[in-house]
């Protein structure tokens, strides 16, 4: 199926079918819808989340199993599962009815106190990683292996390096590279959200108001959750930021990894593009001297 047939005609039928008690119900489109997973509002409480491809459709049953135990623990609201839809109407995966929640995707004009809201996205995350992880998933294909050890990536950052050697200070992006790649996660598996972005961040009245779209979650190395320290918040947020998570200088040596991976193989595809002015943003970001000595 492709994701340009997940359209509101489709998920209208599959409520008809599946969950008449809510056929009466206005289905809506919400931009942006996503990627991994197509969003629609369904009347004024609920949300229809139907993964894209083949390769996100683990992650429906996965956030049906632990969201609403992750959510007990958490400071802030994360989507509860309110039903599960079967595969129908000409749609071949398992998808899920999540009840709404308020709020808009995180930009700084949105924000109160940016401070105020890199401390709390800390103390999410400080709670995420006190849950029990025991029997959690372990990184996969399932969660694109967030939370597994960086060499995983190591090919497709060096191949984006190669391709980008004449526009980046290369000698510079190896050498944060490789000194992401001599640190290890030495203690046991904690939660990983696996995605935290803006995307993925609700804001309401000007604070950290929701954290959505699990699909990524699993248990691992938390390295993988500080991107957004240098892809979106500036010194003085990373700062607070860093401060409000209990976790050693080799993690944070791993997260700076995680965002060069991400930034150097979203600039390699997108040269001249929004999306490569932001990532060549996080780029600097991540190579900033003062934040390699702190």
């Amino acid at each position: 199926m492709h994701r340009e047939d997940i359209d509101l005609d489709l998920v209208a039928r599959l409520i008809k079918v599946q969950f008449p008690r809510w056929a009466d119900l206005p289905v809506t489109r919400i931009e942006p819808g996503g990627w991994d997973n197509r969003s629609f509002r369904l009347g004024d409480q609920m949300v229809v989340r139907l993964p894209s491809a083949a390769c996100y459709s683990a992650q429906t049953e996965k956030e049906q199993r632990w969201l609403p135990i992750l959510a007990r623990e958490l400071p802030v609201p994360v989507p509860v599962p309110l039903a599960l839809g079967q595969p129908g109407e000409g749609y071949p995966w398992h998808w899920s009815v999540y009840g709404w929640l308020k709020g808009a995707t995180a930009a700084r004009p949105r924000l109160a106190d940016s401070l105020q809201f890199a401390r709390s996205l800390a103390a999410f995350l400080a709670a995420l990683q006190r849950i029990d992880a025991s029997a959690g998933p372990a990184p996969g294909d399932h969660n694109f292996y967030r939370g597994a050890p960086l060499e995983h990536y190591d090919r497709e950052t060096r191949d984006a390096i190669a391709r980008l050697n004449g526009s980046i200070d290369t000698p510079k992006v190896v050498g944060v590279w490789e000194a992401a790649l001599g640190s290890q996660w030495r203690q046991p598996p904690v939660w990983v959200h696996g995605d935290i972005s803006p995307e993925n961040l609700l804001v309401f009245e000007g604070g950290l108001s929701a954290v959505i779209d699990f699909g990524c979650c699993g248990v691992g190395d938390p390295a993988c959750d500080l991107v957004m320290a240098w892809t979106f918040f500036g010194p003085g947020e990373r700062a607070a930021f860093r401060a409000g998570l209990p976790l050693d200088s080799g993690t944070w040596t791993r997260g700076r990894g995680w965002a060069l991976w991400k930034a150097l193989t979203t600039l390699a595809g997108a040269v001249g593009s929004t999306q490569g002015a932001s990532a060549r943003f996080a780029l600097l970001q991540a190579l900033d001297d003062h934040d390699a000595r702190s």
